[in-house]
């Protein structure tokens, strides 16, 4: 009884270790490919479980998802001869996966650096077409487009899908970047020198016309108040005139007084004249300043 309790727990394990050597499951983010004897046979496996022959069949089973390439930076002349340092990364995935397999021996590393060389090869083509401020500025995205089309093509024949290529960083070699920035900062310096120069070019125009437009202002402010000013003596010798017609002899007493007024303005002023002087005729005969009449 026992002993044929351990030929079935016997027969049982073989069976489990037959079944395990006899299946295999392929995950969403597989591809798997069959091997007999080393041939491949298969490559088109569904997500699942699958069976195999044991000790006759084998699978290597690669991953389906998106690679991505980071590569280090890279010097590549312009067409004017000049030094950039290029940084840049590729997409890609396997597209078929016998071929991959075939050409690269399921190694990523392998594709990789393929890959690499490919890009490397496409980058010195391109930036050798071009200006650096083409590739910094203008040309960017036609290039990664051109590199990812021709990239995708050469791949093809590795199995492999180029998704993507891009450019993440253009950088000058730290030399140029000096030369440049100090040719950039000299021509920001000029055209700085130039705005001032402009500035203060517009600055003495406005000045020179507003100092214009102050003396035409002050002549003509001169010239009306003259204007106004003669206007007013002449009413003013109108006025006197018709008061000396109205009474000659008042307006010459009036006269006299203003001006003894202006001259007698304090006790220690002093004029020396004779004493038949018209100027005193007043303080000699009073009542012609009255008409006549006797004064108080």
């Amino acid at each position: 009884m026992l002993k044929s309790k351990g030929v079935l727990l016997t027969f049982a394990a073989v069976a489990v270790v037959l079944g395990s050597l006899s299946t295999f499951i392929v995950e969403q983010r597989q591809l798997a490919v069959l091997f007999r004897l080393g041939e491949i046979v298969r490559t088109d496996f569904k997500p699942g479980l699958h069976f195999k022959v044991p000790f006759i069949n084998n699978i290597r089973k690669f991953d389906s998802r998106i690679q991505t390439l980071d590569a280090n930076p890279e010097r590549y002349l312009t067409a004017e001869k000049k030094n950039v340092l290029v940084d840049s990364f590729v997409k890609w995935r396997i597209n078929d996966v016998a071929k991959y397999y075939t050409a690269m021996g399921g190694d990523v590393v392998s594709a990789n650096i393929r890959l690499s060389q490919i890009i490397k090869d496409g980058l010195r083509a391109e930036f050798g077409k071009r200006t650096i401020q083409e590739v910094v500025s203008g040309e960017r995205k036609q290039i990664m487009d051109i590199l990812q089309t021709n990239a995708d093509a050469q791949a093809h024949e590795f199995g492999i899908q180029v998704v993507d290529v891009r450019i993440k960083r253009i950088d000058l070699p730290e030399k140029i970047s000096t030369s440049v920035y100090h040719r950039m900062e000299a021509e920001r310096a000029r055209v700085a020198k130039e705005l001032r120069s402009q500035g203060a070019e517009a600055a003495e125009r406005i000045r020179a016309d507003a100092d214009r437009q102050r003396t035409v202002i002050l002549a003509e402010a001169y010239k009306q108040a003259e204007e106004i000013r003669g206007q007013g003596d002449a009413v003013a010798t109108a006025s006197y005139a018709k008061a000396y017609q109205k009474d000659a002899e008042f307006f010459d007493f009036y006269r006299s007084m203003t001006a003894y007024k202006s001259t007698f303005r304090d006790k220690s002023d002093l004029m020396v004249l004779s004493p038949d002087n018209e100027f005193f005729r007043y303080f000699k005969d009073p009542e012609k300043a009255t008409g006549g009449k006797p004064t108080r």
